[in-house]
């Protein structure tokens, strides 16, 4: 058994099929059912079950396929360590929650870009939830998420901390008349929003039960029926300055233990810092933190 076998094996795994699996690796079908055949009979186990249309993992299968894509992934991590020459250059895909994308980093990445002219740097949105798988299945190097995470395969670093507030229409007087009304409904994004979970929690501690969602796609979308008056939602304070304006919307303050939250950078401990990364992680770490590491 060797990296090409496990290779082909974990294409057959993800795609249920020979023939879809020779296509991805622009072989012939003969050629994937040959090798499938001589790493079972070298396991000494069948790896699939044949159906009409296509094939399973058998319990066995199942097993390999784990360490099937950890090699993948490593042999990745190998080919990417051993063509970076310490300059921060090629792709470099990062995540972060909408908020902290509207908030805080479009002056970290125009500044990047601008220094590091030679990456290609994409950068994609998410929920909390969202953000950390795509990291552990490798589709991110790392996300901007609401911490804390407490995960074994990840690292998380401490970036920065927000400020939350409820923010209601301008009729609504204050929480006391907030949670006192019936039929509340809050306004949120898609489930996995950290915001989301928070919100619900505090509502809950105050005695509502019952809540109704109203979910939306964009920030923008969030803020305008809180405006209109059709529910109440939680969003950092700073996000305030760039979208208030001519809204008509409350802000209700809280204790700080419910308040505040923590913006952390998570990225698995297993995998390549490339250079680009790195260079991205220099940059975005708080100045107190840049200046301890430096000493």
């Amino acid at each position: 058994m060797d990296a090409a076998d496990l290779r082909v094996f974990e294409a057959v795994a993800r795609l249920g099929g020979m023939n879809r699996a020779a296509a991805e690796l622009n072989t012939v079908q003969s050629n994937v059912t040959t090798r499938v055949r001589l790493l079972e009979e070298e396991l000494a186990t069948p790896l699939f079950r044949r159906h009409s249309r296509g094939v399973a993992l058998t319990q066995a299968g199942q097993r390999l396929l784990p360490y099937a894509v950890r090699v993948a992934h490593l042999l990745e991590d190998a080919r990417r360590a051993a063509k970076d020459d310490g300059v921060a250059k090629g792709p470099l895909t990062i995540g972060s929650l909408e908020t902290t994308a509207a908030l805080r980093l479009s002056p970290l990445l125009s500044a990047y870009v601008a220094t590091y002219p030679e990456v290609d740097l994409v950068l994609r949105t998410g929920t909390t939830r969202e953000l950390i798988e795509d990291v552990l299945a490798h589709r991110l190097e790392g996300a901007f998420v609401c911490g804390p995470v407490d995960h074994p395969e990840l690292e998380e670093e401490f970036i920065f901390r927000e400020e939350l507030v409820i923010l209601t229409a301008s009729a609504v007087g204050g929480l006391d008349k907030l949670v006192s009304q019936g039929d509340l409904k809050i306004v949120v994004l898609r489930a996995g929003c950290s915001y989301r979970q928070r919100l619900e929690d505090i509502l809950a501690k105050r005695g509502v039960v019952g809540l109704r969602r109203l979910e939306f796609g964009t920030l923008e979308a969030i803020l305008s029926c809180v405006a209109a008056g059709l529910g109440v939602t939680l969003l950092p304070r700073s996000l305030l300055g760039p979208v208030r304006r001519d809204r008509q919307i409350a802000v209700h303050e809280l204790p700080k233990a419910e308040a505040l939250v923590d913006t952390m950078f998570v990225r698995r401990r297993d995998a390549f810092t490339s250079s680009a990364l790195a260079a991205f992680l220099q940059r975005a770490r708080p100045a107190q933190t840049q200046a301890d590491a430096a000493q």
